[in-house]
């Protein structure tokens, strides 16, 4: 009776404390780089990474959270497997959540963590692959068009539950729960990005690739 709550918990807690190790925070230690939340926007993520540390450094950071929502994704299936019990969802979606919980108010690091972009794409790259093809897709000609990296992260994110759910309708199956977490994972990510939506309205955001000056 009580076996499939723990091992929901046993789950939910090994999501949290891998999506606790922000992989921003680790590679500026290890390389003894300044600690990035006090550096440039102040956000352990990717993308400050690469403005202050640069591509090395940013590209460690993306490497550790893809893989540490991958490793909790696939454990999480790996459980619920061997423990035989059926789950209306994913198991990958449940741990997904914690990781996204994890990541943004990280236990290790005073609760003060990134936006949740990559654990993101780590979670739906294992779980739904076709989606994150379809999301990287879109994001492309985004980025190309915008040159700024928040732009590309607040539509994909948006646009996940839709994917989630067309392409669940086309393989005949039922999409409520998966539509539903990832509307969670959505309001996390687009919650954690409130200071840049404010710099876009005020059209104060920094591009990845600044804009060419005309003579």
């Amino acid at each position: 009776m009580w076996m499939p709550f723990l091992i929901g918990l046993l789950v939910c807690l090994m999501g949290y404390g891998l999506g606790s190790l922000n992989s921003a925070i680790i590679v500026s230690h290890l390389l003894h780089l300044p600690d990035i939340r006090q550096q440039g926007s102040g956000n352990a993520g990717m993308t400050n990474m690469l403005r202050v540390h640069g591509r090395k450094a940013a590209l460690l950071t993306a490497c550790g959270d893809l893989i540490k929502a991958i490793v909790a994704v696939g454990l999480a299936q790996l459980i619920f497997r061997l423990a035989q019990i059926p789950l209306a969802l994913d198991p990958g979606y449940l741990a997904g959540l914690f990781i996204l919980i994890g990541h943004i108010f990280p236990v290790f690091f005073a609760f003060r963590g990134g936006k949740g972009v990559m654990p993101a794409l780590g979670i739906i790259l294992w779980v739904n692959p076709l989606a994150f093809l379809i999301l990287l897709l879109l994001a492309i000609p985004v980025f190309l068009l915008s040159r700024t990296m928040s732009v590309v992260s607040l539509l994909c994110t948006a646009l996940l539950p839709a994917v989630t759910w067309l392409l669940a309708y086309w393989r005949s199956q039922k999409p409520l729960y998966s539509v539903m977490i990832t509307c969670v994972y959505a309001a996390l990510v687009i919650w954690s990005h409130r200071g840049n939506i404010r710099r876009l309205l005020h059209g104060e955001e920094t591009k990845i690739i600044p804009d060419v000056k005309k003579n």
